[in-house]
């Protein structure tokens, strides 16, 4: 028996295509809703995870994670991520808060957090959304001053590409640093577009105050006739001693005679641990006389030649006319600050066994102190970005009642359809029961006419569903303001086992449910049909 075509059922056309086009709506609107809502759930998690790893180990004490304390690089800490199977790879970074101004003379700034990476970083994120410029190695000996902005950033400040960008950290003092823009990137994540700025970890590290820095300078005043040479230290200096030449000792200083013409003075730093001496650094410091010129000042003073501050000219007043001057070039030492990490990004294997994973590395280094005396502990992206994930969670409530809907007016229309076909073939049904047709064989019949008009609204809807899909795929015509719904256009994903199982699934859940409208052939009378007809 063919469809609505036959003679007979032509006042039935209209219904049954509507039945057609409800089933058709009904597996576009699913299909895409189920395409949306992944492929957005699975661009935030790229982008979100792309910015910050899954999870993170940082201080055991840390609540604010931008901000916080430090911990020091562990080999131990390491060797466990290295060795646990669902560890993919991690990557030591390091946070601090700062702004930068704009280029123009308006004086805006903008606040944000500056990243630290090393040239080990996964950069594969960062590389797929580069628009222009390049991003940094971070392998030469020396910290770079090389920036990595958002276009987003970039716009706000009128930024251009290679333009020197000058950035504000505070610290017992405001500090300002200059930084070269080598390259932009565009995420279209807004959430962390207008907030991250990557740089080389090291200037983090010494901006921090991690560890203990410092560098030879000369003193502000003579002592005894003699001009001192003093070791200015930042950090903990506890159990320090310090080896000018003559073994180590608790001295600081040295002190010179005021009439040296050039040299330079060396001093290794010593720190006491466990009963052992271990060297932590080294300074140097080149003195270079100048001469005797007309003075400036009746006072000491330090002529700065450089931003950083570790070359100056030294003027030192000899009487109220005359001074003696020197090129002072002094080169700090390392420090221990490259020992001093915010926390080790972690990336795992499977993502639906980042909580797997989480638990596991609690296990194996939360409350055991690491070589270094430190307790640390590990944190989970869910964590950190708990509204994200919680508003994606009630993404699922949001399919399953649009699922559920769009089933029901499926089910409606066909049920409605199927009765009007009934109806109008009851004098088929009747003389078929005449003849000896039983009530089964007629509503397997029927039932058939209606899973062929669910297939063919299937075939339609699938065709239209894909179709929109493959285009937004493509080109991604649809657009979203990024500032509410994070990204900046329709992200869709399907894959082939969501797109059968909601096919087959709305076949079969089509054809159960025209099950009990079929029991109306039972309630046919055959004699009235006949007789009526």
């Amino acid at each position: 028996m063919l469809p609505y075509r036959s003679q007979g059922i032509k006042v039935s056309r209209p219904i049954l295509r509507i039945a057609v086009i409800s089933i058709s709506l009904s597996i576009v609107v699913n299909l895409l809703t189920f395409a949306i809502v992944t492929g957005f759930k699975n661009e935030i998690r790229r982008k979100v995870t792309g910015f910050s790893a899954p999870l993170f180990i940082q201080n055991i004490n840390n609540s604010d994670f931008y901000e916080s304390d430090p911990i020091q690089r562990s080999l131990a800490l390491e060797s466990t991520l290295k060795n646990h199977p669902d560890v993919l790879g991690f990557n030591p970074v390091a946070y601090k808060p700062g702004m930068l101004q704009a280029k123009n003379e308006t004086q805006e700034v903008l606040g944000l957090v500056f990243k630290g990476i090393d040239s080990m970083y996964d950069r594969s994120f960062l590389q797929e959304h580069l628009s222009s410029g390049r991003i940094p190695e971070y392998s030469s000996r020396e910290p770079s001053d090389e920036l990595v902005l958002s276009a987003n950033i970039c716009r706000r400040l009128n930024l251009n590409l290679n333009d020197e960008v000058t950035a504000l950290f505070v610290k017992n003092a405001p500090i300002v640093r200059n930084f070269k823009l080598v390259g932009i990137y565009s995420t279209g994540f807004e959430d962390y577009d207008t907030k991250l700025a990557l740089c080389d970890i090291r200037v983090l590290q010494k901006l921090n105050d991690w560890g203990i820095s410092g560098q030879l300078e000369l003193g502000d005043s003579l002592v005894n006739d003699l001009l001192p040479v003093v070791l200015t230290l930042q950090g903990n200096a506890e159990n320090m001693l310090y080896d000018w030449g003559k073994g180590p000792q608790r001295y600081r200083g040295q002190v010179i005679s005021p009439l040296i013409r050039d040299t330079t003075l060396r001093v290794k730093v010593f720190k006491i641990e466990q009963g052992q001496l271990l060297k932590i650094d080294e300074h140097a410091i080149r003195i270079h006389l100048e001469g005797e010129k007309d003075t400036l000042s009746s006072e000491f003073y330090k002529e700065s030649l450089n931003p950083s501050g570790t070359v100056y000219r030294y003027h030192l007043p000899l009487s109220e006319s005359k001074e003696r001057r020197f090129y002072v070039e002094s080169r700090p030492g390392d420090g221990t600050s490259f020992r001093y990490l915010s926390g080790y990004e972690i990336r795992v294997k499977d993502w639906y066994k980042v909580e797997k994973t989480l638990a596991a590395l609690q296990r194996k280094v939360e409350l055991i102190p690491t070589e270094n005396k430190e307790l640390v502990k590990v944190i989970s992206i869910f964590d950190l970005e708990k509204d994200l994930f919680k508003w994606l969670s009630f993404l699922d409530v949001n399919v399953q009642i649009i699922v559920t809907l769009m089933l029901l007016i499926g089910i409606i229309n066909m049920g409605s359809a199927l009765l009007i076909l009934i109806i109008m073939r009851s004098n088929f049904i009747g003389l078929m029961k005449t003849m000896g047709a039983n009530d089964k064989s007629l509503r397997r019949i029927f039932l058939i006419q209606a899973a062929y008009l669910i297939g063919r609204g299937l075939l339609i809807g699938n065709g239209i569903a894909l179709s929109i899909y493959y285009i937004q795929k493509s080109t991604g015509v649809f657009q979203l303001n990024p500032e509410v719904y994070y990204l900046s256009e329709v992200p869709v994903e399907l894959t082939l086992g969501t797109f059968i199982l909601l096919n087959i699934g709305t076949f079969i859940v089509g054809v159960l449910a025209l099950w009990l409208p079929s029991y109306v052939i039972a309630s046919i009378n055959p004699i009235k049909t006949i007789r009526f007809n």
